[in-house]
Formats: structure tokens, C-alpha cells, sequence
């Protein structure tokens, strides 16, 4: 009991001397902050995936993930994802959306991505690192069953190839029927 008092009389000393300028404050973390730097740090992402911290690195729980697809349909396109991690992570999915206008069956053209990781199969032991791949896929195999852009997917379905002259105009600068896409190559 005493080694208890001790510590709590030496916190509060800190916690005085740090308010009077006397030594750098300590922000405690939360379970959250915790376990997504403990992801973070062990990201083993594909050389064609970065991640930045737009708000600096004191703020580890909003995060943008470029990925730029070197094989597949999406080859050479750049594409932005900005991800917000919930304070009770990893009991949470993060939510994720795609900032880059793209044509595609599993993200909308709001950027909301349909990925069955950031919905009911999100379980507290997948990570950043699994859903970075999951999205990372979703550029190398498309998935036209589980559609949230479903012109996109009926095309891919029905006419592979029509579906990848609709990318490649998307993705330099035109229009697929009555939307524009910016360029992202």
C-alpha cells in the first residue's frame, strides 16, 4: 500500500512540474492509441502501399494509405484512403474511405469501400496491416458479387473487357457514361 502512495505522490509531482514548465507533460494513452502503435509499428506493407499522418504523428488515430496497384486492372493508378480509428479499437473496425474518385464495384463514388473486414468478419485480431491488403486486394481482384458500385460490377461480370477500357478511361482524366473521374495516374 505504501509503494502505491509513493506512485501516486510522484505523478502528481510530475504532473506540477510539467504544468509549471519544469519537464515535458506525459499524455497518457488509451488502450486504442496503445494497440494501434503497437500496428503500426509492425506494418509490413508492399512496397507499393505508404501511409502518412496528415495531422502529424501525435495523432496516430487519423492516417491516409496510398496504394498504387502494380499489377492487375488498377496497374499505375494512385489511389488515397483515409482511415479514423475508433477510441475502443480493435473492438472496432477503423472506417475507411476512398478520397480518389475511382471506378470501381467494391467503392462507391463517395468512397465508401465494401470490404467484409470493415464490416460484420472485423474481429479484435485483425490489424491495419490486414486491412491494408484486404484494400490492396480489392485493386488486384475486384470482387463484382459483393457490390457497392454495381454498374461497375455488372460490366466486370458481363464484359471483362469493356470493364477495363471503363478503368483505364477513369483513371487518366474522362468520363465512364455520365461521371467524371479525375485523373489518378
Amino acid at each position: 500500500m505504501i509503494g502505491l502512495f509513493k506512485v501516486k505522490e510522484k505523478q502528481r509531482e510530475q504532473a506540477q512540474n510539467a504544468s509549471r514548465g519544469g519537464g515535458a507533460s506525459v499524455k497518457k494513452q488509451s488502450a486504442a492509441e496503445l494497440r494501434l502503435h503497437k500496428d503500426i509499428s509492425e506494418l509490413n506493407l508492399p512496397s507499393s502501399c505508404t501511409i502518412s499522418f496528415p495531422n502529424g504523428k501525435d495523432d496516430l488515430m487519423n492516417f491516409e494509405v496510398s496504394i498504387k496497384p502494380d499489377d492487375g486492372y488498377y496497374h499505375n493508378g494512385t489511389f488515397l484512403f483515409t482511415f479514423q480509428v475508433s477510441p475502443v479499437y480493435p473492438h472496432e473496425a477503423p472506417k475507411v474511405k476512398c478520397k480518389t474518385k475511382v471506378y470501381h464495384p467494391n467503392i462507391d463514388l463517395e468512397g465508401n469501400v465494401c470490404l467484409n473486414i470493415l464490416r460484420e468478419d472485423w474481429k479484435p485480431v485483425l490489424n491495419i496491416n490486414t486491412v491494408i491488403y484486404g484494400l490492396f486486394h480489392l485493386f488486384t481482384e475486384p470482387n463484382s458479387e459483393d457490390p457497392l458500385n454495381h454498374d461497375a460490377a455488372q460490366v466486370l461480370r458481363d464484359n471483362p473487357k469493356l470493364f477495363e477500357t471503363n478503368v483505364r478511361r477513369a483513371m487518366t482524366g474522362g468520363y465512364v457514361g455520365q461521371t467524371f473521374f479525375p485523373r489518378c495516374i
